[in-house]
C-alpha cells in the first residue's frame, strides 16, 4: 500500500490516483461519486465521511487509518471511547499543546502498542 510522506488528505489521494492512471472521472464513477465532489476532496474543500475514506482507501490502495488522520476523523469508535474517558481528549490536548514531533508522537503510539500487547488486547 502506497502512501505519501507528507500533503494533506487531497493531495495524498490526487497522487495516489495520477500514481495508479486513474481519471477523477473514472474513479468517481466506480466509487458512485459524483466527480465535482470528488474533486472538492482533492482540492481538500471537503472532508468524506468514514465510509467514502474506507473505499477511496481500498480503490488507491493507500492505508485507511493514514487518510482518517489527514481527514482529522478518529472514526465513530474512537469517539464513543473519548466520551466514557474524558482523559482521553486531556492526553489529546497535551499532546496538541506540547506540539510533538513525529518521532516523538512515534514513541508515544509505541508505547500504546506495548501497553496493550500486556494487557492481552
Amino acid at each position: 500500500m502506497a502512501n505519501s510522506a507528507a500533503g494533506t488528505l487531497g493531495e495524498t489521494l490526487r497522487d495516489a490516483r495520477v500514481g495508479l492512471s486513474v481519471s477523477l472521472r473514472e474513479l468517481a464513477k466506480k466509487l458512485g461519486l459524483a466527480p465535482s465532489y470528488l474533486s472538492d476532496i482533492e482540492n481538500d474543500r471537503r472532508v468524506p465521511s468514514e465510509d467514502v475514506l474506507q473505499k477511496l482507501a481500498t480503490e488507491l490502495e493507500l492505508k485507511f487509518d493514514d487518510l482518517m488522520a489527514r481527514a482529522g476523523r478518529v472514526g465513530d469508535e474512537a469517539e464513543r471511547y473519548m466520551k466514557r474517558h474524558p482523559t482521553v481528549g486531556l492526553l489529546f490536548r497535551q499532546i496538541s499543546e506540547q506540539r510533538l514531533r513525529d518521532e516523538d508522537l512515534e514513541k508515544v503510539r509505541l508505547y500504546v502498542d506495548r501497553l496493550a500487547k500486556k494487557r492481552g488486547s
